[in-house]
């Protein structure tokens, strides 16, 4: 169905949420009609802070709200879902627009197999009346579910329609760009040839697969690298993890500034253990780049103040190859740890693959590695 059929069933004219390349036609539609407005469409940093800002929304105008988000983010919701919008708490009512990523039947990624097999259930499990809408599915039949939902929602209880891939559609694209020129493929590259044989630890989406395939095209193989396929936000714990337990090796995590807004309370925690021997990169498109390209927040803030206010000792900006290599060199020598934002452009390679290890054998070779640090 056309996602603004489906903007225009639901009937609500506030919009929060973390994009979802299974929603995309949904995020263009919404970004073609208000782009970022705070009245009307806000793209958060997570998904439990898009229920907590649709709360505000609802206990201000008394109006339903929608949060959108990919299946991963259920459990950024558990929370704020159980313990603020529950009936048996404030009852407060919310629709979700639910991207179902590993779906039982279709092939998807690692990351998204049981998240995909657990999607329906822990709605069950929250309290949400979900309807899944496919292909196939009528705008009539969603307009009757909707029909149902009102009827939920008016009892202070939460909703969700699920969308299957190809399940929304979308007539006009929307091209997302910013004024940046490095590419991040050859950050990577760049951040590769200094850190040598140091462990890596790289965030999801397309960073990750662009690591590999750097590394495969090098014939380096991928013992250095700790790729998080998943988790997204976290892969800066886990490189703090490392590096407190490795402290006389250097670690690397290349981060995303969608990754790292997501749980941006890491860098408290990283910038308070001060790691001698961690060097943390965020690479800033200023995007959700890999289901989409929509905008984050990271293009208006100061994400070297934020590291510095965090206590980070050491933190910089790049948006040059002369400069990122300078900050790259100086890092691998500096004995206190250090980050490094870097500006670069959106885009990637049609052809860019993906890892052809799976995600245990890239953690078995990657801790034998780690085990012959000293």
């Amino acid at each position: 169905m056309k996602a603004e059929k489906l903007f225009e069933i639901i009937g609500s004219d506030f919009y929060t949420g973390v994009p979802d390349s299974q929603l995309r036609a949904l995020c263009d539609f919404l970004m073609q009609k208000y782009g970022i407005d705070p009245h009307h469409h806000v793209i958060a940093a997570n998904e439990g802070n898009c229920t907590a800002l649709a709360t505000g929304y609802y206990l201000a105008t008394g109006k339903v709200p929608v949060v959108y988000m990919q299946n991963s983010g259920e459990g950024n919701i558990i929370n704020p879902t159980a313990s603020l919008l529950n009936d048996k708490v404030y009852a407060i009512p919310c629709i979700f627009i639910i991207g179902w990523r590993g779906e039982p039947g279709g092939h998807d990624e690692p990351q998204h197999i049981y998240q995909g097999e657990v999607t329906l259930r822990l709605l069950e499990d929250m309290g949400i009346r979900s309807f899944v809408i496919g292909e196939d599915t009528t705008d009539a039949e969603v307009c009757m579910a909707m029909e149902q939902f009102r009827k939920v929602l008016d009892k202070g209880r939460d909703v969700a329609f699920v969308i299957r891939k190809g399940a929304l559609s979308h007539d006009a694209k929307v091209k997302y760009t910013n004024q940046n020129k490095m590419l991040r493929e050859e950050v990577i590259n760049h951040i590769v040839e200094v850190s040598d044989t140091d462990p890596i630890i790289s965030t999801t989406g397309k960073a990750s697969r662009e690591l590999f395939e750097i590394r495969e095209a090098k014939g380096q193989g991928h013992k250095y690298d700790f790729l998080t396929v998943g988790s997204m936000g976290h892969s800066s714990s886990i490189a703090l993890g490392i590096a407190i337990s490795k402290p006389s090796a250097k670690i690397w995590c290349i981060d995303g500034d969608g990754a790292a807004l997501m749980h941006m309370g890491a860098m408290t925690v990283i910038g308070s253990s001060a790691p001698q021997n961690m060097v943390h990169i965020i690479i800033n498109n200023e995007a959700h780049e890999t289901v989409g390209g929509m905008p984050t927040a990271a293009g208006s803030i100061d994400l070297v103040g934020v590291a510095k206010a965090c206590g980070y000792p050491y933190a910089a900006c790049a948006d040059n190859f002369t400069d990122l290599d300078r900050e790259l060199r100086d890092s691998k020598q500096r004995h206190g740890l250090s980050m490094i934002e870097v500006r670069c452009a959106l885009g990637a390679r049609s052809d860019l693959g993906r890892p052809t290890t799976t995600p245990v054998e890239n953690r078995q070779s990657f801790m034998k590695y780690l085990s012959e640090l000293n």
